[in-house]
Order: structure tokens, then C-alpha cells, then sequence
């Protein structure tokens, strides 16, 4: 994926409170972004949330989108591309459960893997498809660096997004050459409001980052961007790590 891409002039957004999708919208807005679509969850979060974003100029609308309701999708997301042109899709959208309580009780963690991963797949291949029929668009997907290897203190989360990770890589592929690309973003710990009650740890970054992260993936073209770029080589050494070593080290 050489070409290189400028900011884009609509932006749909499927995760509409997520604060990284929000700071990635601010973000483009300040450069020419200038038609949004917040879809997430009808309530006051989505709403403050268009209000601030339409504060800084752009022509925002919400959209009513539910990740675990996958037979909707099309019907919910045609209605966006039938009102206009959607340069691009970030599907920021994700539950990072509780770890404990999850494994205790298998239905919570059922339902982090029906959101994190097989809402993705749905919502991925439909507005893939859509952007492929206007010819043109990027698609961004928030994966995480949990993706990258499985640990004790967040397996369940980190196998939904492994899963999420390893299907935007192949989409990406399957994409080549259409006009459409994919962009896989893997975050570190991200400091939020739903992360405050985390010990963050090293090499943590923020929503503001992230963003950056995502605008100048685009700029450059590239299939992948890590944040902090410094968790690149970090995390290729944990993947290689042998296993009765990686179950020691605090991670």
C-alpha cells in the first residue's frame, strides 16, 4: 500500500463515544474533514459527542448502530453511504471486559468476543463492500497491541482482538488494487475514562496520540501503524519470547 492519502472530507466513524475516534475526528476536522457520521448507540454520550465535534465546524449526524445487532448493519450503514460520498470509515467500537469476571462467567465473555470481533467482521466486510462500490475510501481498524500475543491478565479480550487484527490484515489484502485501503492501528495502553482504573505502565499513550498516529498513517499509506512506535520491536520480541518465559515476565 504505497499511495498516499490526504485527510479525508467524510468521515464515518462506528464506535461514536469512543474517545479515540473522537480525538482522531478533531483531529481531521482541524485539517479539512467537514462531514461526519457519529454512529453508536442512540443516548446523551452520542449526542454531547456530536455537539462538540459540529462546535468545531463540521456537519455532523448520528447514526443509531449496535455492533451485536450484525443483521442490521446493512440496512444501517447503506442509509449513511446513500446520503453521499465516505472517504472514510474508522471502526473504533470495543469492549475490553473484566478478565476475572469474564472467565467465571462465560456469557460476559462471549459478549466481548461478539463485539470486539464478530460485530467487527460484520460491520467490516459491509462497509469494505460499500467503499469498494464507490470506488474509492480507506477503512481504519483500532486493533491493540493485546492482539499481538496471548497474556494470562487479558486473554479473553486479547483473542477477540487477535481475531479482529488477523481478519483486517487479510481484508486488506483481499482489497488490494480496488481503491480501497486498510489500515490496522495497534495502540498500547490507551489512558481513557474507560482505562482510568488501570495501572497504564509503560510505553502508554493517549487518544491525542493515537490520532496522530492515524492521520499520519494515512498520509504515508501504510497497512500498519503501532502506538507508540516504540512497541513495534517491543512486541516482536514478547511474540518470539518462548512460553514458560513469557508466563514469567510481567506483562
Amino acid at each position: 500500500m504505497s499511495a498516499v492519502c490526504g485527510p479525508p472530507q467524510s468521515l464515518l466513524v462506528l464506535g461514536g463515544t469512543s474517545e479515540i475516534a473522537l480525538a482522531t475526528a478533531r483531529r481531521l476536522i482541524a485539517r479539512r474533514t467537514r462531514t461526519v457520521w457519529l454512529a453508536g448507540r442512540p443516548g446523551p454520550a452520542l449526542d454531547r459527542a456530536a455537539g462538540r465535534l459540529a462546535a468545531l465546524g463540521a456537519d455532523v449526524r448520528t447514526v443509531a448502530f449496535d455492533a451485536l445487532d450484525p443483521e442490521s448493519h446493512e440496512t444501517v450503514l447503506g442509509k449513511v453511504f446513500a446520503e453521499g460520498t465516505v472517504d472514510m470509515v474508522l471502526l473504533a467500537f470495543g469492549v475490553l471486559g473484566d478478565q476475572a469476571r469474564d472467565e467465571r462467567e462465560p456469557l460476559r465473555a462471549v459478549r466481548v468476543a461478539a463485539t470486539n470481533y464478530t460485530g467487527a467482521v460484520s460491520a467490516g466486510l459491509v462497509a469494505a463492500g460499500a467503499l469498494q462500490d464507490q470506488g474509492h475510501g480507506s477503512l481504519v481498524v483500532l486493533s491493540s497491541v493485546a492482539a499481538e500475543r496471548a497474556r494470562r491478565s487479558d486473554f479473553i479480550y486479547g483473542s477477540s482482538k487477535a481475531g479482529l487484527d488477523t481478519f483486517a490484515q487479510g481484508l486488506g489484502d483481499a482489497l488490494y488494487g480496488t481503491g480501497v485501503r486498510v489500515l490496522v492501528v495497534r495502540p498500547g495502553f490507551v489512558r481513557t475514562g474507560k482505562t482510568a482504573h488501570l495501572a497504564p505502565g509503560p510505553l502508554s499513550t493517549t487518544p491525542e496520540e493515537v490520532a496522530a498516529a492515524v492521520e499520519l498513517g494515512l498520509r504515508r499509506g501504510s497497512e500498519t501503524v503501532w502506538v507508540p512506535g516504540a512497541l513495534r520491536p517491543v512486541m516482536s520480541l514478547l511474540r518470539h519470547a518462548p512460553r514458560a518465559l513469557f508466563r514469567r515476565l510481567p506483562v
